[in-house]
């Protein structure tokens, strides 16, 4: 190409741009060597005569620019025209090169081939890299690439082969023979290393570029696969070596540089990973068996963690990546998966006992680890039913049966918070398996769970009231399983309205909190009686401070002082009438206030409750003045010795004086002659009471306090008042029951026997037997609220 150029700055210019576009060549010449030695491991670059490429000038841009590629100018080909007139720059295109002899060619592969040779002897190499790696890229730049690449293939295979047999000769085992194929592999790998650098020209531009072919590194990783791992007898020493010594753990390097030897050769999967988890499968399906039979389980769930983090550390170690996951899987399903029931069958329970929450923790991971957590779920509902069934129908367990049941319901809470990590299916299964045993006994769990409620409300309670609340939480939960929640209703109002009536409340707030807990679970209409019973003790109270305002009451009033509880029936539990003799100044004190409320409330009628009285008496006692706190009955009966001369009275004469029933009357009697507080002495001296008893007072009375509380004795709840409140519970239910039938048929109009008996039982909110239900469908017939369809009797129709 010429340029004509009439100025001389014009020359000059061109001249500049020349000079740093072979700058620029020169640099990148140069960094591509730097990246090529540097991955070799060569010391080029800390070679002393190298030049940074900003110290280059234009008298060795000549020099560099011969390692330009062919499509590349040469500086030396580039005239700069000496005569000012002709004013051209001419650009020559390169020449081939010049061909050369077979001769020449074989005299250079020689070369090549000693420093092969030197190499793989670990000999120093006689010509520098520089002039070898310019050796091979002249060859093939005189097309030679074939035959370089072929000849260099045979003298790494002849090497091979000798290394083959060399090892095939080794008569070590194990250890020893790992180590000598390392040392073998570690040598090769730094020769082909050196190797690759030499013919680093001839990769990339015939073995890059050449379909089939592979780089000499390659080349010579398959040649090493070829030639020498597939050697039967190297594969087997090398491979039993191998899993010999990671069952001794010992020379981890060596195993993780032959193994990645492996990874590099290809063959890890089928020479190594498959034999070594068949090996591993094989170890622990012995070992599982013999701790499964010897191990305590908590032993043997550690003894799992401790193999699953070794084998962990193996993997890290010397072992492949890809090889972490199902070794893991194998360990997991040998030794938990496989044993999963037999775990469960012979340890679940005991840890569960033994509140174990760490071991039981480490059993869910692992279950969960292997899939197994459903049969673990089902163990602990299992769990749950069975030990819940044995409190709950034990009989002898009555009175600690809802505080066995909260102490259970709060140890699972927390193994489930704690180490079943707050499953929700778990968390179902407990509450299914709750609901089943609390409602095999109809009534007895709702009964006992109110008289729970009122020993932790009662005064007498030594708890304080955040414990009370914590105490009442835990009780809620039970409730919420129990299906017959009317007859809880029924004992819980009976014993609220003691507490109430007889000032024993640990708390009006404690009592008023509780309820509206009650309020929010089951619905104002559950709780709106129990609402109205806190009503009538307000209003009873605005009562008594008006009738301590009358004129009357003031003029009569001398050392009694009488309070009255005015309740609606309706709010109140039902109690049986008892009419009993009272003490004059008490009958006058009754009439007063009968009195002031007809003509306050006019038509309304009053019936006195004297069982749910209670009386602040003084005692005069030759050893010290007392105020004794009885019950109505109580204070009925010590009374009667104010009016007799020798203080002794026999049991007939305290029954016709009082009227009190006699059941009533020997509870009360042996409340005043046993105990700490032995007010009343009995004749003859037995804790019994017979008709022929006579009672005294005890002269030799004594307590340390002023004020002393005389308890009724508590004998097992009268059979009758328990049939009262049952009794009552049952009206309630028919009621229910009949509005439920009603509401059926009248949207249903005619519905069969089976059909209308599945519906109760799903509308139902409380257990009733099929047979009750046919007597109150009966009941609604003889009603006509229903009849028998003419055509089929099992039919019922709705009569409007």
């Amino acid at each position: 190409m010429e340029t004509n150029l009439e100025p001389q700055s014009k020359r000059l210019k061109l001249y500049d741009e020349y000079e740093q576009c072979a700058k620029q060549n020169a640099k990148l010449i140069l960094k591509e060597t730097e990246q090529f030695y540097a991955h070799n491991n060569d010391g080029f670059l800390t070679s002393p005569k190298r030049k940074s490429v900003g110290q280059f000038d234009l008298k060795v841009l000549a020099s560099a620019t011969k390692q330009i590629p062919g499509n590349w100018i040469s500086s030396s080909q580039i005239t700069l025209s000496s005569k000012p007139d002709t004013k051209k720059l001419t650009i020559k295109a390169l020449k081939v090169p010049p061909q050369v002899s077979n001769e020449f060619i074989l005299l250079q592969w020689g070369k090549l081939k000693r420093a092969i040779n030197e190499i793989q002897q670990n000999l120093p190499i006689s010509d520098t890299l520089e002039d070898l790696y310019q050796v091979c890229e002249n060859l093939c730049l005189q097309k030679k690439a074939s035959f370089l690449y072929d000849n260099l293939e045979l003298e790494c295979q002849n090497y091979i082969t000798s290394e083959r047999i060399r090892l095939e000769q080794n008569p070590s085992t194990n250890e020893a023979f790992l180590i000598a194929l390392n040392e073998c592999w570690t040598q090769y790998r730094s020769q082909m290393h050196l190797i690759r650098s030499i013919f680093l020209y001839l990769d990339r531009t015939f073995a890059l570029h050449t379909p089939g072919m592979v780089t000499s590194w390659d080349m010579g990783l398959n040649l090493f696969n070829k030639f020498l791992m597939t050697s039967n007898e190297i594969r087997k020493k090398s491979l039993s070596g191998i899993l010999d010594s990671i069952e001794k753990e010992s020379i981890p390097q060596v195993l993780k540089s032959l193994l990645c030897m492996y990874s590099d050769l290809g063959i890890y999967l089928n020479g190594f990973e498959r034999p070594f988890l068949e090996a591993t499968t094989v170890i622990y399906r012995r070992v599982a068996s013999d701790c499964i039979n010897t191990m305590e389980i908590p032993r043997y769930l550690m003894y799992v963690e401790e193999r699953l983090a070794k084998e962990r550390e193996r993997c890290s170690l010397y072992l492949d990546e890809k090889t972490r996951k199902p070794l893991i899987e194998l360990v997991e399903h040998e030794l938990v998966k496989k044993h999963s029931k037999a775990l469960l069958e012979k340890g679940f329970e005991s840890l569960v006992n033994a509140d174990a929450r760490a071991d039981l923790a480490r059993l869910y991971i692992l279950l969960d680890r292997v899939g197994e957590l459903d049969l673990l779920r089902l163990f602990f509902g299992f769990y749950t039913k069975r030990v819940g069934l044995q409190i709950v129908t034990n009989q002898n367990r009555d009175s600690t049966m809802i505080q066995d049941l909260v102490d259970f319901k709060e140890k699972l809470d927390m193994i489930l918070d704690t180490s079943f990590q707050k499953n929700e299916g778990f968390s179902n299964t407990l509450k299914d398996s709750f609901e089943s045993f609390l409602n095999i006994r109809q009534h007895k769990p709702a009964e006992m769970i109110a008289k729970y409620i009122d020993s932790k409300l009662r005064s007498t309670n030594k708890l304080s009231e955040p414990e009370v609340d914590m105490m009442l939480n835990r009780t809620l939960v039970l409730f919420r399983f129990v299906q017959g929640k009317d007859v809880f209703e029924a004992f819980y109002k009976r014993d609220l309205a003691k507490r109430l009536l007889l000032n024993k409340s640990i708390s009006l707030d404690m009592e008023k909190s509780f309820i509206s807990k009650l309020k929010a679970e089951c619905g104002p209409g559950f709780t709106s009686k129990l609402e109205g019973m806190f009503k009538d003790m307000n209003l009873s109270r605005d009562l008594m401070n008006s009738f301590r305002q009358t004129k009357k009451y003031k003029d009569t009033y001398k050392d009694i002082e009488l309070h009255v509880s005015v309740l609606t029936q309706g709010f109140w539990p039902v109690y049986r009438p008892m009419a009993v003799n009272l003490p004059p100044q008490m009958i006058q004190y009754q009439e007063m206030f009968k009195d002031f409320y007809n003509k306050r409330y006019n038509g309304r009628h009053l019936m006195w409750q004297s069982s749910l009285g209670y009386c602040v008496l003084k005692g005069y006692f030759p050893k010290g003045n007392k105020e004794l706190v009885v019950s109505l009955h109580q204070a009925i009966i010590l009374f009667l010795f104010n009016n007799t001369q020798t203080h002794r009275l026999s049991y007939l004469d305290i029954f016709n004086a009082t009227n009190i029933e006699k059941s009533e009357l020997d509870r009360t009697l042996t409340s005043l002659i046993c105990g700490k507080t032995q007010i009343l002495l009995k004749y003859p001296s037995n804790p019994h009471i017979n008709e022929t008893d006579l009672f005294t007072v005890n002269e030799e009375f004594t307590a340390p306090l002023l004020r002393i509380k005389v308890n009724a004795v508590q004998l097992e709840e009268a059979v009758e008042d328990n049939n009262i409140t049952t009794e009552k519970v049952f009206q309630d239910r028919q009621y229910q029951v009949d509005a439920a039938i009603v509401r059926i048929m009248k949207f249903r109009s005619s519905l069969n026997h089976v059909q209308l008996i599945n519906e109760l039982l799903e509308q139902l909110k409380f257990p009733v037997k099929a047979t009750d239900l046919k007597k109150r469908i009966e009941s609604l017939i003889d009603r006509d609220y229903l009849e028998r369809d003419k055509s089929d009797g099992n039919v019922y129709n709705y009569l409007a």
